[in-house]
């Protein structure tokens, strides 16, 4: 497994080691062990949670907060989505950037958040089935969101919003500067 950087602290692309052959693919996608060693943090995930999309729908950006807040292992079984993570962690030398990058089951690209990010993605593909780990149990009270076209962030989502697919939560979600504090 590659640990590849991103421009913001403590978030990660990692690319799995792929054996193909005549049968199809085996691939680890994840194992405690390498991903401590190779982020020299302790993470355990508790929850695993799954999402199918169409076309066109944008979740987020959406994060935990307080002790509720959670690191992400992000990725893809069906489909191509934009993935997308902002640093909310007020004291952070990168807060208020983002980073993006696609996320696909062919490219099998994993996405590590780490807890003080907001979160969301875009479905590229007729559909997608998207699967993340959580390091903590989500908790409705603790629950906090960015609004997708915040202006401060600028995020490039890649397409024009035509036809996009968003829930009335997610339409009214604070800007960055309004939504509570990680």
């Amino acid at each position: 497994m590659n640990f590849i950087p991103t421009n913001l602290e403590g978030c990660f692309v990692l690319e799995p080691k792929i054996i193909k052959d005549e049968r199809g693919y085996f691939m680890e996608s994840f194992n405690e062990n390498t991903f401590q060693k190779a982020l020299g943090i302790k993470i355990h995930f508790v929850q695993d949670n799954q999402s199918f999309s169409t076309k066109g729908v944008l979740r987020g950006l959406h994060y935990q907060s307080g002790d509720h807040a959670q690191s992400k292992l992000v990725s893809v079984l069906t489909g191509e989505i934009l993935d997308v993570a902002v640093d909310i962690r007020p004291n952070s030398t990168t807060f208020g950037k983002y980073f993006s990058v696609v996320l696909s089951v062919e490219n099998q690209k994993q996405l590590f958040i780490p807890a003080g990010f907001a979160h969301g993605f875009l479905v590229l593909s007729d559909s997608a089935t998207i699967y993340y780990k959580c390091d903590k149990f989500y908790n409705k009270e603790s629950e906090g969101g960015v609004i997708y076209n915040d202006q401060t962030l600028n995020i490039n989502w890649g397409e024009v919003e035509t036809n996009w697919i968003i829930s009335e939560k997610d339409r009214s979600l604070p800007s960055l500067e309004n939504s509570k504090k990680i």
